[in-house]
């Protein structure tokens, strides 16, 4: 199984990419395929600027790594409660090449951030929204207080029942 996991942010040193690249690996013998949205920077979406450079080549470059997977899992950081412009940039242009940007993949979504709320405010938009573009949500998780509950430096959950709840969560992909 491919699975494409990504952090919905362009931080270099983002906890949700940890996060998602974590989860990914809980699928046994998984082809995991990170993706860093810092490959994907385009101008900000808008109408006008479609019609004067038509869709960029990496949000087609976006969707066909989309394609190429059996599975995604993402993992969001919040930005005052809703996505990140590097995430929603990216999913905008995708969007207007082809709407169903999932394409009907099975999806695990994830959210993290440093405080206690777990980023689960973008979480709860993100699995409402993603049926509207053809995404199979399996399941989701907020891991709040991640600094607490993830061992970067082992690059795991450490949080024994946030980690049983994640690998529940994450075998509904093979199932």
């Amino acid at each position: 199984m491919k699975i494409l996991a990504f952090g919905a942010t362009s931080s270099s040193k983002s906890i949700n990419k940890q996060l998602a690249v974590y989860a990914a690996n809980l699928v046994p013998q998984a082809d995991v395929d990170v993706l860093d949205l810092n490959e994907f920077e385009m101008p900000l979406f808008s109408q006008d600027k479609e019609e004067a450079i038509g869709h960029p080549q990496l949000a087609k470059d976006f969707l066909a790594r989309i394609e190429q997977a059996d599975a995604i899992i993402i993992s969001f950081a919040e930005h005052n409660g809703s996505y990140t412009v590097a995430y929603k940039n990216v999913f905008d242009w995708a969007s207007r090449i082809n709407t169903k940007v999932f394409q009907n993949k099975p999806m695990i979504m994830l959210a993290t951030s440093p405080g206690p709320g777990g980023a689960a405010s973008v979480l709860a938009s993100a699995v409402n929204s993603a049926p509207y573009f053809d995404g199979e949500v399996k399941g989701s998780l907020s891991v709040p207080s991640f600094y607490d509950n993830f061992n970067s430096d082992e690059a795991k959950l450490v949080n024994q029942e946030l980690n049983q709840e994640l690998a529940a969560i994450v075998s509904k992909l093979t199932s």
